[in-house]
């Protein structure tokens, strides 16, 4: 089959091996053949993967080493002894002393060896001039030992000084001690790394060597799956929301009456985007037929003759249209439904509710409008809240998404009041959001207590801000 250690660390490091009875350091067998220290490790590893033909003991030392601007100094010189050498005997201005590569750093340590003297009276401006005839440079001529192998020669004071000023290094060494394993051999054979067909039907797995299986080694990682772009936001998004204490409405019946996505929200029936051309209606079953008799009552009364403040829209509401089925438009249908529910409480608890889902309208598809999309919605009652508790929420919400530059201003919108539109600015991605958010007064009847319960409601999409008490 051939030799294994054929490689010039591997191969080596046999023969080396051969030679001696006791054992070898790699450090030694590294200066030996002259190569990097790491390519013997490389060596020593390969041949244990191959069983009991080496024996290593790994071992851990420290030593120092020069930096690269250590082995420069080594060289050249200490920047203190070349800036003394640079000043000639009638001196030299400070500023052309300091334009020098070893400038700064050489004057402070050539002043603090008291090598040189700073004439700030001269006539011609600051000048630097010796103030001994000779130096020793013993900066270079520790580097120098350290280079030579012999930085025992040095004491500890004198190391961490060089290491301070960044010329010196202290570097941990792994190494082995190896000896001969029971199987050594300068010539060793292929081992198998798989028992094959061939080799049971000819017997010839009796005569080979077979690579020990590494129970250890880690396996392929499988293929899996990914988290869309949009779930990865959806879930950062919800995680923001139970942060500040909210919790997740029911989201699951995409299917909605017309009544609770439109009339329950005071949605005129005639109005624009109850038109097919922006709805999606439902042909099987076409209308729905469970409602609270008594809720739906009141909301065609408010809707026909106004009512709790309202002067309504004075037109005849009808149970057919309301009764409509449809692919919900909005999520707010489904905090249309929570606050329902809430009503029924005899004892009123203070709530916050959100909802990530989709909702559907009937868009002309293009490059940035699709037929469903995602909609983030928010709902907050509790005693005494005002327009400034949800801008409040807003800013902490955005905040916590890394947005901080908010900017609220009043708009209209025709069926709530009042209404705001909120900017954001997004620094990293220079993105100018705006969204509406609308307060709209609504009563409730079967808790009188419920008076000055303040709703707060907000969405990305179709954002609305109640407040009063709902009936």
């Amino acid at each position: 089959d051939g030799p294994v250690a054929s490689g010039p660390g591997s191969s080596a490091l046999l023969r080396l091996l051969e030679k001696v009875d006791g054992g070898i350091e790699s450090q030694d067998v590294a200066a030996d053949l002259g190569v990097d220290h790491q390519l013997i490790v490389g060596a020593v590893k390969s041949l244990q993967a191959l069983g009991e033909v080496i024996s290593a003991e790994q071992k851990s030392s420290k030593h120092w080493e020069l930096t690269g601007e250590g082995c420069e100094i080594a060289e050249q010189g200490s920047h203190e002894s070349r800036v003394f050498n640079a000043i000639p005997d009638k001196g030299l201005p400070q500023n052309e002393l300091m334009k020098m590569p070893s400038g700064k750093v050489g004057f402070s340590k050539a002043m603090s060896n008291k090598w040189i003297r700073l004439d700030k009276a001269h006539e011609g401006g600051p000048r630097v001039f010796k103030t001994v005839e000779t130096i020793e440079d013993t900066v270079r001529d520790k580097l120098q030992l350290v280079q030579k192998g012999l930085s025992a020669k040095l004491k500890d004071k004198e190391k961490n000084e060089l290491k301070k000023r960044k010329l010196l290094s202290e570097v941990t060494v792994k190494s082995y001690r190896i000896t001969k394993g029971s199987s050594f051999s300068t010539t060793i054979n292929k081992q198998e790394t798989e028992l094959t067909p061939e080799m049971i039907a000819s017997g010839s797995w009796k005569e080979k060597k077979f690579k020990p299986y590494n129970f250890e080694a880690m396996g392929v990682a499988p293929d899996c799956g990914h988290l869309h772009p949009l779930m990865k936001v959806r879930t950062q998004f919800r995680q923001i929301f139970l942060e500040m204490g909210f919790t997740e409405m029911p989201t699951n019946n995409f299917i909605e009456s017309s009544f609770w996505n439109f009339d329950s929200l005071f949605q005129p029936q005639q109005h624009p985007a109850r038109d097919q051309h922006d709805t999606f209606f439902i042909s099987d079953p076409a209308l729905a037929h469970e409602f609270p008799q008594d809720y739906l009552e009141r909301v065609k009364q408010v809707h026909s003759e106004g009512g709790y403040g309202s002067q309504g829209y004075k037109y005849d509401w009808k149970i057919e249209e309301a009764q409509k089925n449809l692919l919900r438009t909005h999520t707010t249908a489904v905090s249309a439904r929570m606050l329902y529910k809430l009503a029924q409480q005899e004892k009123f608890t203070p709530v916050k509710y959100f909802s990530i889902d989709r909702v559907f309208r009937n868009e002309s598809l293009d490059a940035t409008h699709l037929a469903e999309f995602h909609q983030i919605e928010g709902v907050v009652a509790d005693y005494g809240l005002t327009l400034g508790n949800l801008m409040g929420i807003l800013h902490q919400f955005f905040t916590k998404l890394g947005i901080t530059k908010l900017r609220f201003k009043p708009a209209y919108n025709p069926y709530t009041e009042p209404s705001m539109e909120v900017f954001s600015y997004h620094e990293g991605k220079s993105l100018l959001v705006s969204w509406f958010l609308t307060l709209k007064k609504i009563k409730l009847k079967k808790i009188p207590c419920w008076k000055n319960i303040g709703v707060l409601m907000s969405s990305l999409e179709v954002p609305v801000y109640k407040f009063g008490s709902h009936n």
